[in-house]
C-alpha cells in the first residue's frame, strides 16, 4: 500500500497534470486587430443581433476611431491645400472596406468654404439592419493650416444620411439641412434638421420629423416638403382612390425656418 505521503504526491502529481492539459487546450485570445479597417469591422460584427437602443458602448468606440482618424488624416493634408470631398469620401470609405453583410457603413461627406477657412463634414451611417442604424456627423473646420474639430452630432436613428446647403443668414453662420428617410410599414418617413454653426457650436433650429412619404427639396432660403397623411392615405387607397399629398413651403428666418404656406397638390 502507499503511504500517505505518497498518495498525496500522486495526488498533486494527477491535479497538476489535469491543470497543464487544460491550460493546453486553452487558446490565447486574438489580439485586436491592428488596422484601422479590420478594427472597425471587428467592432461592428458585435453589433450583429444587438437592439439598436443597447449599441451604444459598441457605436461610441467606432465614432471615436473614425473622428480620431480623420483628425489626424486632416492634418497631413498639405498646408494651404484645397480641401475637397472627394478624397475625404475615398478615405471613409477605406475606413468602411471590410465591414460586409449584414453590416454597412454609408459615408455622407462635404467641403465647403466658410469665412476664409473650409469646414469639413465627416458623416456617415453604421447599419446591422434595413432599420438598425445611427448616424453620426463630424464637423472639422481647417484654417490657415490647422485642423479644429468643431462638433459632433448624431442626427436620428434609423435613416440614412445626406445633406444641402443654404444661404448663409445675416449673422454669417454655416447652414446646411442634414436630411434621411427609413423605413415605415408602407411607405417610408423622411425627417429633416437645419443645422447652425457659429464658429463656436453647431445647433438644429429647425426640424421635421416622420415625414410620411416625405419628399424634401432646398433652395438658398427656402425648404419644400411634400408628404402624404398616412390615416388619409390608408382610407383613400383601400377605396381605390388616390389621396392629395400636402406641400408645406418654409422660408428662411435670421434664426432658422418659418412655415409660410401650406396646400394641397395632386398625388
Amino acid at each position: 500500500m502507499l503511504s500517505w505521503k505518497a498518495a498525496s504526491f500522486a495526488a498533486l502529481a494527477v491535479a497538476l497534470g489535469a491543470g497543464l492539459a487544460q491550460t493546453k487546450e486553452r487558446k490565447p485570445a486574438s489580439p485586436p486587430p491592428s488596422d484601422l479597417p479590420a478594427r472597425v469591422n471587428d467592432l461592428a460584427r458585435k453589433l450583429i443581433g444587438v437592439p439598436l437602443d443597447e449599441s451604444d458602448p459598441i457605436t461610441s468606440q467606432i465614432e471615436k476611431l473614425v473622428v480620431d482618424h480623420f483628425q489626424t488624416w486632416l492634418e497631413k493634408q498639405p498646408p494651404g491645400g484645397d480641401l475637397r470631398d472627394v478624397p475625404v469620401r475615398v478615405e471613409l470609405e477605406g475606413v468602411f472596406a471590410k465591414l460586409h453583410y449584414p453590416v454597412y457603413g454609408w459615408p455622407a461627406v462635404f467641403a465647403r468654404p466658410w469665412k476664409g477657412g473650409t469646414l469639413v463634414g465627416v458623416g456617415y451611417t453604421l447599419g446591422w439592419s434595413d432599420y438598425d442604424r445611427v448616424n453620426v456627423m463630424a464637423l472639422f473646420e481647417a484654417r490657415q493650416g490647422r485642423i479644429h474639430l468643431a462638433a459632433v452630432d448624431r442626427f436620428v436613428p434609423h435613416t440614412d444620411l445626406h445633406y444641402e446647403f443654404m444661404s448663409p443668414p445675416p449673422s454669417g453662420d454655416f447652414w446646411f439641412v442634414a436630411y434621411g428617410k427609413r423605413l415605415g410599414k408602407s411607405q417610408p418617413r423622411l425627417t429633416a434638421a437645419l443645422y447652425s454653426f457659429d464658429g463656436q457650436s453647431l445647433k438644429s433650429v429647425w426640424q421635421v420629423r416622420d415625414a410620411y412619404d416625405g419628399r424634401i427639396s432646398v433652395g438658398p432660403n427656402w425648404v419644400t416638403i411634400r408628404s402624404l397623411r398616412e390615416d388619409e392615405y390608408i382610407r383613400e387607397t383601400e377605396a381605390g382612390r388616390k389621396p392629395p399629398r400636402y406641400e408645406s413651403i418654409y422660408m428662411a428666418t435670421p434664426s432658422g425656418l418659418q412655415l409660410q404656406s401650406e396646400r394641397t397638390i395632386p398625388f
